[in-house]
This record gives C-alpha cells, structure tokens and sequence, in this order.
C-alpha cells in the first residue's frame, strides 16, 4: 500500500482493536516493511494517537486510550452497527440511558455520509423490537462500567449485594462475563467467599470496585456464560408437574407452544395431553396456556388451577367495567 494518508488510516483502523499487534503482522497486513510501519507509528504519535509499543520476541503495537483521545476510525460496518444499537438504547435496562443514547446518535448521524444513514434507516424500518418490560429493574451504567474493566483486566471485584429476600451481603468475586437478557443484566463470576460459580442480576449489585488484584481466569464448568446463566435460574426455580388436556389436535398445540414445555401426546383427534415438568413461575404458564387459543383443562398443579380461577375472574370484572 504505497498511499500514505491510505495506509495511516488502515494502521489506525487495525490498532483501534482492542490487542497487540507484531510489528510484522502489521507490515503484512499493509503489505509494506517494518521500517514503515515504524515510521506511520511515528505520524500517528505525531498526530496525538497514544500508540505503546512493547519490545521482546512477542512484542508489538496496541493503542491505549489518552487524556485527549483524538476521534475513533470506524469503518462502514462498524458505524451502521453503532447508529443501530444506539437506536435500540432506548429499550434497554440501563438506568439514564436512553437520553444519553439520542445524544450520542444524534453527533454520529450528524457525520454518517447519506448511503450509511440510509443503511441505518432501512435496517431500524425493518426490525420490531419485542419490548418485554415486565419486572425490569433498571442498571446504574457505572454499574456496568467497573465490571466490565474488571472483567477485561481480570481484576478481583468487590461489591454488596442484595439478594431475592433482602438480605444484604458483601462480595469477592473474580468476574468472568456479563450477560444480558431481554429484561436484566447478570454477572457469571467466581465467588470466593463460596468457593463456587455464582450468577449476580446488577440490579441489586451496589457499589462495586475493582481491587487491583489480579487472577488467573478459571475455566467455567458450562465453557459459555450464557448457557451457565440459564441453567442457574433453571435451578433456582422450583420444578412443577404440569398436567393440561387441550381441546385441539396436537399439532395445532405444539404450534403455539414453548418447545422447553414438551410435546402433548394426542388422545383424540380433536384433544391432546401435556405431562411435564415446567421451572417457570405460574403467571407465565396461565399466559402461555391462554394464548394457545384453545378450550383447556389443568389438572396439576392445584396452585396453577387455583391462580387460572383468580386471573378469570380479574378478567372478567374487567369486561364488566
């Protein structure tokens, strides 16, 4: 690549990666030798990019980020998925986000050339968000902020922590990986004080603070956090005999259906019979139950019976009103 405003422009795209690159690696990358890539790394440096280098046979280049941080390079790709998240800020669990995601959207659009603001028009035209606000607690971003470093530096992490009863207690964890769902923010982490993997909902996590010590990164029993998330609240939830009769064909049930709930066995051409175990709380099998759109008997859990009669009837008063 002989276009040098071309090449500082890529040498900056590739260090904005959060790693560290070999100078040789670069000089491939650009198809140019060390002593050029040396060299750009001197004009961006001149330019008030931060880049360190590192000496020794694994050394390289990585940019770290400066008092006065000159403005990030996207690339189309990247600056499409930036306006687009942003957009879909205003959805999501964290506490003061939303105003502070149409301010940030608002200065990026400014600069978008029109072919990227019609990328990101077209694609936010073609998507519905399923906004599924319920029980959502909302997360503090300096919540979000300190364990995600922590989480980066393998740093140990230090916070109080408000359990389901209220029980309020204080926490020393190695941090591995956040994870976010429809409506919450959970840590996957190592706890030290139980010598096991605990999951964390960040709504009730307060004050946290990285300690400064390091650890050595431990291997998670599921290899995913999100996998060890979901079987965490599988068993915190208490298991139920679920046992419903349905006025339709099996296949028209099955259609409307969780597959985490099974398969109904059909006892008829017209009716089908559920039997399984469900860990989900019973306002949620009353709804799911209702919008199969069908006549429907349950026969256990007498607890879901009886929430079924309490919910018909705040229904039907309703209707009256």
């Amino acid at each position: 690549m002989t276009d040098t405003p071309a090449r500082l422009l890529k040498l900056l795209s590739l260090l904005q990666t959060p790693r560290e690159w070999p100078g040789s690696e670069l000089a491939e990358r650009l198809d140019v030798s060390g002593r050029t890539i040396r060299r750009d790394i001197d004009r961006l440096r001149d330019l008030g990019y931060p880049v360190e280098a590192s000496r020794g046979a694994v050394g390289g280049y990585r940019l770290v980020a400066g008092a006065a941080m000159p403005p990030l390079l996207l690339d189309d790709d990247e600056a499409v998925a930036i306006a687009v998240g942003l957009r879909a800020g205003a959805g999501h669990a964290i506490e003061g986000v939303e105003e502070a995601s149409v301010r940030a959207l608002a200065k990026l659009e400014q600069v978008l050339p029109s072919r990227l603001r019609h990328r990101v028009t077209t694609l936010q035209a073609a998507t519905v968000p399923l906004l599924m606000h319920g029980d959502a607690a909302s997360v503090d971003p300096r919540t979000l902020t300190v364990i995600a470093a922590a989480i980066t530096g393998t740093e140990r992490l230090r916070f109080g922590y408000r359990a389901g009863d209220g029980t309020q207690t204080k926490r020393q964890v190695e941090p591995y990986r956040l994870v976010s769902t429809a409506r919450r923010w959970y840590l996957v982490a190592y706890d030290l004080g139980r010598t096991d993997w605990r999951t964390f909902r960040l709504d009730r996590v307060s004050e946290p603070f990285a300690t400064g010590a390091r650890f050595a990164a431990r291997e998670l029993p599921t290899g995913d956090a999100a996998k060890f998330l979901t079987s965490s609240m599988s068993r915190a939830q208490p298991r139920v005999e679920l046992d419903v009769s349905f006025a339709a064909p099996a296949e028209f049930v099955v259609a409307r259906l969780p597959g985490s709930l099974g398969v109904p066995e059909p006892t008829g051409p017209d009716s089908c019979r559920l039997r399984t175990e469900a860990a989900d709380s019973l306002e949620w099998l009353a709804l799911r139950l209702a919008l199969v759109d069908c006549e429907f008997t349950v026969r256990r859990p007498t607890a879901l019976v009886d929430h079924i009669h309490e919910l018909g009837g705040r229904l039907t008063r309703a209707a009256r009103t």
